[in-house]
């Protein structure tokens, strides 16, 4: 049995490693579906950002105490995996606390660190977990979660808080053991919160004991590479892709937009039809009508979501009670993105489905609703842009399917034939400024 438990674990190991990373792949793949668009300049202000605004959560801290709340649970994940680091290794070794004789007194010291984590990350969970279901926080409570994204929510929320219990119960059985074989359980010192579950598990007999702590070993581990690949399905991959997106986001002043060079090349044509090139073949589209028009970076950021809601929140047009909601704008990507993954993992290459993410997933109501204001990018924690894919979207909507309120045709038209928004002769366009 003590040769049998390391190859099951190996077995698991690679079975879990081996189930993510081909998700992970398929993932990459359909972000890649997505154009080269993307700039890679700068490298210093960007790694910037990545340390600011995914490290350091600086847009958090806006609101300081759901910041520190969400700081908590991001500080647990990120130093609790030193001691999941220490189960993989006791695992394929067959051993029990590896670390234990390399680090001695400090181990204690190192376990009621993790202990203490544990139980803020148990707290906040709980807090989390009646934000949304029992305060009904406005942006949390929104119809733009109904069904599978508010279940995902709570699912992890309430798995997190199952793991830190086994966590915590794997500890006291241990210590509890401690005093009864201390051959194979060597002794530890005391931990800061699973001590107080000792008292509870005195009763039991040492072979009950060993069953409780190795079955809270196994449930712990299967469940955190269960979570592993439970990530790619669900919105807490952020977890993985908020450090590249705030990498690869915008430089540029808040707010400024991307010009289209084929658009303000006609422009100029027009204005001054001698520097007009004779053999310009023209753009293939405008803008974006599905996924594949889009750029990697839209992509990636769809799956970087966290649903959070903050860029809704911020939005005017969603506070005023238009249809818009940049997160929907989202979480509507994201969606035609996972159909197009198993269209093209069903048929080798993509099969035309005879849906587009225009239309199909975002209205035009929806795009039609967006002020341009920016305001959801600067809500962001990490800065994603809804923006981006809207304007793109919008751009296919007016620009291949002429498809605008006739208030804008007739200012398009104006500016087409007179050179500005207004239906006069572009010979008279100076006469404000003569002396009456």
């Amino acid at each position: 049995m003590e040769m049998l438990a390391p190859l099951i674990f190996l077995a698991l190991l690679a079975t879990a490693g081996f189930l993510f990373y081909k998700k992970a792949t398929l993932i990459k793949k359909t972000i890649l579906l997505g154009k080269s668009e993307i700039q890679y300049d700068q490298p210093g202000r960007r790694w910037k950002q990545v340390l600011l605004l995914a490290l350091g959560q600086k847009k958090m801290f806006k609101n300081p105490l759901v910041a520190f709340l969400h700081l908590i649970i991001y500080a647990g994940f990120i130093i609790i995996n030193v001691e999941v680091l220490e189960i993989i290794i006791d695992g394929i070794t067959g051993k029990h606390r590896v670390f234990l004789p390399f680090i001695g007194n400090y181990y204690s010291l190192f376990i009621n660190v993790f202990e203490l984590l544990a139980f803020g990350v148990t707290a906040v969970c709980i807090v989390f977990l009646v934000r949304r279901n029992v305060l009904y926080i406005m942006r949390l409570a929104s119809n733009d979660l109904a069904g599978w994204p508010k279940t995902d929510a709570n699912l992890i929320l309430v798995v997190e808080i199952v793991l830190m219990t086994l966590f915590f119960l794997m500890n006291a059985a241990d210590q509890t053991l401690q005093g009864i074989d201390p051959t194979h359980y060597p002794a530890t010192g005391s931990f800061m919160i699973s001590s107080n579950l000792v008292p509870l598990l005195n009763q039991f007999s040492s072979t009950t004991l060993m069953i409780i702590e190795r079955s809270a070993w196994w449930l712990h581990i299967i469940g955190i590479l269960a979570f592993l690949n439970y990530l790619p399905y669900s919105k807490h991959l952020h977890i993985i892709l908020a450090f590249p997106s705030a990498y690869y986001s915008s430089l540029e002043p808040a707010g400024k937009m991307k010009n289209m060079p084929s658009v303000q090349n006609e422009v100029l044509y027009a204005m001054d039809p001698s520097k007009a090139p004779t053999d310009a073949a023209p753009p293939a589209t405008f803008g974006a009508k599905d996924i594949f028009d889009l750029n990697w970076k839209s992509l990636m950021e769809a799956y970087s979501c966290t649903e959070c809601g903050r860029c809704s929140a911020a939005c005017p047009a969603t506070t005023t009670g238009k249809l818009l909601s940049p997160r929907k704008i989202m979480m509507a990507t994201r969606d035609r993105l996972e159909e197009v993954a198993q269209n093209i993992h069903k048929n080798s290459n993509f099969v035309d489905d005879q849906k587009t993410l225009l239309h199909n997933y975002i209205s035009v109501e929806e795009l039609r609703a967006c002020t341009t204001c920016n305001a959801c990018v600067e809500a962001c924690p990490v800065s994603l842009s809804p923006l981006d894919i809207i304007m793109e979207l919008r751009r296919s909507l007016i620009m291949e399917e002429s498809n605008a309120p006739s208030e804008w045709n007739n200012t398009f038209s104006n500016i087409e034939n007179n050179f500005a928004p207004w239906k006069f002769s572009p010979e008279d366009r100076e006469n404000w400024a003569k002396e009456n």
